[in-house]
């Protein structure tokens, strides 16, 4: 190699050197607090102006950028023209008498596998408020089929008492309503009904 060439073997390692240096000092900032706000090559709409619901909104003369829904308007889904059926009592107030679904037996096969699943924990898989969650320290359930005020509910107060919770008990609205039925079904069994 000439002198030359090693002159220039040895700026550009001396370079490569200085920008390896400045980029290892400039790096080491990284994850600092600094006062300016960091460059963002790409915003990308992460920054737009934007009301959250529960903010405050001069627009609208209640103050409340949520908007309630209009009146008389129903969800996709939650049109629940029969009373008895999605509530467990009539229109005017009366708790259902009877099971508002034909009752068959992949009806009771239904109940019993559901009530095996979400009430059987609790309230023990004769109904007798000993279930696994009572018997090992848990607070004991409700007796379904010995508790005179249990037995005397009509079915329209147990497939209530499932769709809003009582006592402790919560609400199982997560149940679809015909699973819910089949349930009332099969404690109306238990019962001896």
């Amino acid at each position: 190699m000439t002198r030359r060439g090693r002159r220039l073997s040895r700026m550009g390692t001396a370079c490569l050197l200085a920008a390896t240096l400045a980029f290892a000092v400039g790096g080491c900032t990284r994850g600092s607090t600094s006062k300016r706000p960091p460059i963002h090559p790409n915003p990308n709409m992460d920054d737009q102006p934007k009301i959250e619901p529960f903010d405050a909104s001069p627009w609208f003369p209640d103050g409340s950028a949520m908007r309630p829904p209009v009146p008389g308007t129903v969800a996709r889904g939650e049109l629940f023209a029969d009373p008895v059926l999605h509530t467990g009592a009539a229109a005017d107030g009366t708790w259902a008498a009877v099971i508002p679904i034909a009752v068959d037996d992949a009806v009771m096969a239904r109940g019993e596998e559901r009530f095996g699943i979400y009430c059987q924990p609790c309230h023990g898989a004769k109904g007798n408020g000993k279930g696994p969650s009572a018997v090992r320290g848990g607070i004991p359930a409700a007796n379904l089929v010995g508790d005179p005020r249990l037995l005397a509910l009509e079915p329209g107060q147990i497939y209530h008492a499932m769709d809003a919770g009582i006592g402790l008990m919560p609400a199982f609205a997560r149940i679809p309503t015909e699973d819910r039925w089949a349930i009332v079904a099969y404690v109306e069994e238990l019962q001896g009904r």
